[in-house]
């Protein structure tokens, strides 16, 4: 039976090298035929979001993976600035963080954050909480076309 999955575009806004290729690998062993693009920090985010400079010809993500502490700008301040652009205010964002803590939560839904996830530390979880998120928006969420 062919796969129908559709796939989609998915920004990975990451600093940590070991969670990139953690993410890399947790899509590749779920066979996730997602594209992924990646990068390490929150302005970089901006601009590959906005198009600008080296991410000129970037795609638009169906879908954004984001790290809350990150150098030169931090997630939060990436998630305000996204929800806070009417081209961008509808790709929806997955926190995906280290972080428990209840602070970051509240505020990364005030934001406007789609989900929290804490990132788990076994390796075989990680596969598992990347395959639900990509199974929810490939085949439970209808997204929006563009």
């Amino acid at each position: 039976m062919p796969d129908s999955r559709k796939t989609i575009d998915v920004l990975l806004v990451e600093d940590d090298p070991g969670d990139v290729l953690m993410t890399r690998e947790a899509f590749a062993d779920h066979k996730v035929a997602n594209r992924l693009s990646v990068v390490s920090d929150g302005v970089s985010a901006l601009e590959f979001l906005r198009k600008e400079g080296e991410h000129e010809g970037a795609p638009t993500p169906d879908l954004i993976l984001l790290d809350l502490n990150l150098p030169r700008m931090d997630g939060r301040e990436v998630l305000e600035a996204l929800k806070a652009d009417a081209d961008l205010r509808a790709i929806p964002v997955v926190v995906l963080t280290t972080s428990e803590a209840e602070e970051d939560v509240v505020r990364s839904y005030s934001l406007h954050a789609n989900a929290y996830v804490t990132k788990p530390v076994d390796f075989d979880r990680f596969i598992d909480v990347v395959r639900q998120i990509d199974e929810f928006f490939v085949e439970v969420v209808r997204l929006p076309s563009r």
